[in-house]
């Protein structure tokens, strides 16, 4: 039998809706330091309104930690979300403003809906609600909200590690799920691990016309050059020692992907594209995406770009790179086997400057927190939850997490996010129907984690 509703559900998405156009009209870009104090400011006073009481966790020259804590029943649990976003640019893409937000066709349009200011609108507005009609929430929470998540949370382990009893918990709920095309609640057990790196090329002092082309260096041909020596067109990763430390999938990893629904059409929809790479489907596709350790260019610059033509012979060149990496891949370990690569193969001139690293973290499926959650959402909907053993992005802090707290944990839908919300790009939006299912979700959850 599917979950209890709220009798005033319609108001708590209004609520929740409301609450997120406050919370996404104010920028809070962390790659370019724009409105985060603002935010901080902000979503502070949204959790003491809640009922949490709150404290910051900072040091200098970082966005702080916001940290707060609600006590009621024994059972704890640790959440987590972030308040900065992603740049919006290229703006002229956006239909509406992206700090404007706006409703359309039953979608709410602005950078951060998704990802990941939803999720902290849903779980505030549904704790508020379990508090007026129970007094005191069944289980105690703690909540963390940082600002650096989308530059790769930097300085999460160093602002958390001198607070790591605090954080202690019997199981944390990270950002980042929804439900499926066909109604089944999402779990997530993890994520992949990162390197982002930048490489440079500088080839002529300056510019220079190019007639010169025959007797000069040319950085974009040598940067080019060197980016063809690290993927071959079949997809291989060529850097050697690159597969060595990568973990077979579990059965019951591979069982999951077998028991989740066939989404190939909607990814289809929106990537606007006619088949996946080597023509993968259903089982096949969603294990590559789960499993596969990627080597992907993230931007490529060099020369003249604008319109028309300059015949000019850059004198530098870049890309930016992002690896996602597998359980057990290091970060360290392919950093310095990137740097060899370009050794041995003559682009000892390629500097390489490090942006990000994390590593990959996942859940086992056979966790008690995990199957406990299961058994919540697969009543929750009276469907069986679809479960994605490792997802394809990052969740930088949960080294730090594992490391420092070591509380088991994964995401659930308790986020308004789906298979076409648009995070990262222009008109990144949620649907007004998973608002209202997020909220429901998350009021259920809390109480259901309260019973013995």
């Amino acid at each position: 039998m599917p979950a209890p509703i709220p009798a005033n559900l319609d108001r708590l998405a209004t609520d929740a809706r409301l609450l997120l156009e406050q919370l996404c009209r104010q920028p809070s870009i962390a790659a370019q330091n724009t409105g985060i104090a603002e935010m901080a400011d902000l979503v502070e006073a949204e959790m003491r309104e809640t009922g949490f009481t709150t404290r910051r966790f900072s040091i200098p020259g970082a966005p702080p930690i916001l940290y707060g804590e609600l006590k009621g029943g024994p059972y704890t649990v640790l959440l987590y979300d972030h308040y900065d976003v992603q740049p919006p640019e290229p703006l002229d893409l956006w239909e509406s403003p992206a700090f404007e937000p706006t409703v359309r066709d039953g979608k709410l349009y602005a950078r951060g809906t998704s990802d990941d200011k939803g999720e902290i609108a849903t779980r505030l507005i549904a704790i508020r609600a379990l508090r007026e009609e129970l007094g005191q929430l069944p289980i105690t929470l703690k909540y963390i909200i940082e600002g650096e998540e989308e530059i790769g949370s930097p300085h999460f382990e160093e602002i958390i590690k001198p607070h790591a009893k605090l954080l202690k918990a019997d199981g944390c709920l990270w950002e980042g799920d929804g439900f499926e095309p066909d109604g089944r609640p999402e779990l997530g057990l993890g994520s992949k691990g990162l390197l982002y790196v930048q490489l440079d090329v500088q080839g002529t002092g300056k510019d220079a016309h190019s007639g010169g082309a025959p007797v000069l260096p040319s950085a974009a041909w040598r940067l080019v050059q060197a980016l063809a020596t690290l993927k071959t067109p079949k997809g291989h990763i060529r850097i050697p020692g690159f597969y060595d430390d990568v973990r077979p999938p579990t059965e019951a990893q591979l069982q999951a992907l077998r028991d989740q629904p066939d989404t190939d059409a909607y990814m289809k929809e929106s990537f606007q594209l006619d088949r996946f790479i080597d023509g993968l489907a259903g089982f096949e596709l969603r294990k590559r995406q789960a499993f596969a350790p990627t080597c992907n260019i993230a931007g490529l610059t060099s020369g003249y770009g604008g319109e028309g033509s300059k015949t000019v012979l850059p004198a530098h060149a870049m890309a930016k790179i992002d690896f996602r990496l597998v359980p057990d891949q290091d970060p360290s370990d392919i950093l310095a086997k990137l740097k060899a690569h370009l050794t041995a193969n003559g682009y000892d001139d390629v500097r390489v400057t490090v942006f990000g690293n994390a590593e990959p973290v996942v859940t086992p499926i056979e966790e008690p927190f995990v199957q406990r959650i299961s058994r919540i959402a697969h009543a929750f909907g009276d469907q069986q939850p679809s479960i994605t053993p490792l997802f394809g992005g990052t969740l930088p802090l949960l080294g730090a997490l594992r490391r420092h707290v070591g509380v088991p944990g994964l995401s659930v839908p308790g986020d308004p996010v789906y298979w076409a919300n648009g995070a990262h790009s222009p008109n990144e939006h949620v649907r007004l129907e998973d608002l209202r299912r997020a909220v429901h979700f998350n009021w259920y959850l809390f109480q259901e984690l309260g019973k013995k």
